[in-house]
């Protein structure tokens, strides 16, 4: 019987998530701006790419003047 690997298990600890999350704040404000732009860039890019082409296109909403009656 061949075995079977084990399927690794995600820590849930959530100090280490708070302090990993705070030091990559940390990283990502002390990059200058011009690397701060490029990533926004690429971030923008990678969600045009998940939306896809057509999700590009305006949506156009019109909105029409309230019908208040005539007046004789």
């Amino acid at each position: 019987m061949a075995s079977v690997s084990a399927i690794p298990v995600m820590s849930l600890d959530i100090e280490q998530m708070v302090a990993s999350k705070q030091a990559l704040r940390r990283r990502l404000a002390a990059l200058p701006i011009a690397e701060k732009l490029h990533l926004l860039d690429a971030m923008r890019e990678r969600a045009v790419a998940i939306r896809g082409v057509n999700h590009r296109q305006k949506i156009q909403a019109q909105e029409q003047p309230p019908d208040y009656g005539k007046k004789s």
